[in-house]
This record gives C-alpha cells, sequence and structure tokens, in this order.
C-alpha cells in the first residue's frame, strides 16, 4: 500500500528491458526475482512510511534516520548490505539586471539507499524535479549494468547542476569585475552584489567539497552485484568532474575575495583624489581670502584709500591664483 502523503513512483527492469508495471507493495517480491532491478522514488515521506519500508529491505535504523533529519550533510556510508549517501542537488537562477541583488542559489536534498538489486532515493522539500534523472537512465541505457548504472545517472546529474551553478556565479563575478572600473555610482550595488555572490559559494562549497568522498566511497566500495568493471571509466570521470567543480569553486572564492578588496582600493584611491583637489583648491581660494582680509584691516598701510591699493590687491589675487593653479595641473593635482 502506497503511504500517505507521499508521492513515490518507481521502475522495474528486467533483463536490462524496462517493463510496465511497478507497485510499491512488490518491492521485496521484485528483489526477489533474478536479473531484475528496481528503482524507487519517495518524495518528502515521514519517518513511519521509510521506517516501514526499511524493515522490509533490511535497511539500517541510523541511516533511515539519517535519511529524514532535517539538516544532513553530504556524506556515504558503506553498510553489510547496502550503501546510504546524501548529496545535495543545486540550481540558480541567472539573475537579471534590473532584478536587486539578491541569492538565487536552491539546494535540493536527495538521499538514497543502493542495495544489490534496488536503489531507493528520498526527496525532502523542497523538491528536485527527478526527470532529467529518469531522462539520463533511458539516455544510458546501461541498466544492463545493474544499480551501479542508476546510481551513476543519479550523481551525473547532480554533479552536472554543481558545474552548471558554478559556471553562473562565475558570470556573476565577471560582471562585478567589469564594472570595477566604471565611473563610480555603484559601489553600493558592488558591495552587496560582491556578498551575495559570497554566500552563494559558501553555500555552494558545503555540498561540493564532500562529494570527492561520497564518489570516492560509492567507487571503491561496488562489490559483488554491484560491481560493474564497464562502469569504472565513468565513475572515473565522475570524480574528475567533482575535483573540477571543487577546484573552481575555491578559485571563485578568492576571485570574489579579490573583487571585494580592489573595490575597497579603488575606493581608497579616489577618496585620496578628490581630497587632493580638495586641498589644492583650498589653497587657490586661501590666496584671494588672505590679501582681501589685509587690506580690510582698520589700520593705515600701503594705498590705504587710494585707488592703487584696489588695483594691487586685485593684481596680485590674479597673479597668485593663477600661479597655484599652474603648478597644481601640472602636479595633477586639479
Amino acid at each position: 500500500m502506497t503511504p500517505k502523503g507521499c508521492v513515490v513512483q518507481g521502475r522495474v527492469w528486467r533483463s536490462g528491458q524496462l517493463q510496465d508495471e511497478f507497485v510499491f507493495d512488490r518491492i521485496s517480491d521484485y528483489l526477489t526475482e533474478p536479473d531484475t532491478l528496481v528503482w524507487v522514488d519517495m518524495a518528502d515521506p515521514d519517518h513511519v512510511a521509510l521506517a516501514e519500508l526499511a524493515d522490509e529491505l533490511g535497511l539500517n535504523v541510523w541511516a533511515v534516520e539519517d535519511a529524514t533529519a532535517p539538516s544532513e550533510r553530504v556524506k556515504a556510508t558503506v553498510y553489510p548490505s547496502h550503501t546510504f549517501f546524501t548529496v545535495y542537488a543545486v540550481e540558480f537562477a541567472t539573475p537579471a539586471a534590473e532584478d536587486e541583488p539578491s541569492s538565487r542559489l536552491s539546494r535540493h536534498r536527495i538521499s538514497a539507499f543502493v542495495l544489490p538489486q534496488a536503489l531507493v532515493t528520498v526527496r525532502l522539500a523542497p523538491l528536485l524535479d527527478i526527470t532529467p534523472v529518469v531522462r539520463r537512465w533511458e539516455d544510458l541505457g546501461g541498466q544492463q549494468y545493474g544499480v551501479a548504472a542508476l546510481v551513476h545517472g543519479l550523481l551525473d546529474v547532480v554533479v552536472d547542476g554543481h558545474f552548471d551553478a558554478v559556471q553562473v556565479l562565475d558570470d556573476c563575478i565577471e560582471d562585478i569585475e567589469d564594472e570595477l572600473f566604471e565611473p563610480p555610482s555603484r559601489d553600493t550595488d558592488i558591495h552587496r552584489r560582491s556578498f551575495e555572490v559570497r554566500k552563494d559559494l559558501v553555500s555552494l562549497r558545503r555540498v561540493v567539497l564532500p562529494m570527492r568522498e561520497v564518489i570516492n566511497a560509492i567507487q571503491h566500495h561496488r562489490t559483488g552485484a554491484i560491481r560493474a568493471p564497464e562502469l569504472d571509466p565513468l565513475y572515473v570521470d565522475l570524480y574528475d568532474h567533482v575535483l573540477r567543480v571543487s577546484e573552481w569553486t575555491e578559485s571563485l572564492r578568492d576571485m570574489v575575495t579579490t573583487v571585494f578588496e580592489t573595490n575597497l582600493s579603488l575606493q581608497d584611491a579616489r577618496l585620496n583624489l578628490v581630497m587632493k583637489k580638495l586641498t589644492g583648491w583650498a589653497a587657490i581660494i586661501a590666496v584671494p581670502t588672505a590679501i582681501t582680509g589685509f587690506y580690510g584691516q582698520n589700520v593705515p598701510y600701503p594705498g590705504f584709500e587710494e585707488p592703487s591699493g584696489f588695483v594691487a590687491s586685485s593684481v596680485l589675487m590674479v597673479v597668485l591664483v593663477v600661479v597655484l593653479y599652474v603648478m597644481f595641473r601640472r602636479r595633477d593635482w586639479l
């Protein structure tokens, strides 16, 4: 009987050929049939429904607890009868130019129990569309290799999503870099965007880096019915992709830090330039202020109450202002 409040779907293959039938209550019967492969997907199940299936298939009780725990890290655990792993698929919406800077990275948790003849996937909210995984299995056409082909197809889709997310983040950082040396009209926006990209990178890094251990554990613990030597090159290639995503994520974190520090340095340089110009103009303005202040004294001085005093003060102000302006311009202070 299908668990209430849980969306269940699945497939059955016999001798590598997809069958039209799949009945949730017959999972144990399928596993007793030779050369039969079963995939069961449970979307946001409760603990009771998953525990009942675990009792039927002989799954480890602690693995079931991890599959329904609210915050579980990326990991893989090998048990005598099966292998359990938890990964996170990610989606990253490309930000539009007119949108406000915000985090667009969403994570979708997938836990899986790998048995010799079955793959049981558990997806928790927010749910990931499993259609691309099924399509990958159909394109691969490798169900004759057993459950190892299903596991590879699932992990391959997850890692491809990591690649896409890193690519979008890389493009966002390049856009910020292009704006660094433009007129300083969006400094606050650059700060906000850099901060949001850094948050997304930290979140992505938490699910990408442990993938190396997951792939390595699954690759080196495929024994017995799970072992398929024909898939070894595919698993090696998958592990290489995980390494590339991890290294790319680390380099992007350094890049966004450099962008943030460069923006601060440019702001300091612009501030120094503004202060230099203000100082130059203040020096120029100080000359006529000093001269007019001198001639404004209420005591006799050369040219007092005579036209020649006004002419001399005016000429002196103009000459000194011009001299200071030319000196400052030559030294690029104005």
